[in-house]
């Protein structure tokens, strides 16, 4: 039972990470863009999860790279959104 539902939570990752690409590659996402990068992250940080039940090596460093390239995307979308003016 507890193998299923680490399974799900990968599957749950795995769509995010697959979905996000077809986002971008269907235009509806931009690479720089905060629903892009959330999704990956989210869809990474899944995968890890479920890749502490079932360990594999390879997997899990492609998640920790996939992860910190989400957090560097989601740092530079905060870091260039343009801030309202108040008076």
């Amino acid at each position: 039972m507890i193998a299923l539902l680490f399974d799900i939570v990968g599957m749950a990752g795995t769509f995010l990470v697959v979905g996000a690409f077809f986002l971008l590659q269907l235009n509806k996402a931009s690479p720089t863009g905060l629903m892009y990068n959330i999704m990956n992250l989210t869809g990474a940080i899944l995968l890890l999860i479920s890749l502490c039940y079932n360990f594999n090596l390879a997997s899990f460093v492609i998640e920790i790279f996939w992860i910190a390239a989400s957090l560097i995307g989601l740092f530079k979308y905060v870091k260039n959104k343009p801030t309202l003016a108040t008076n």
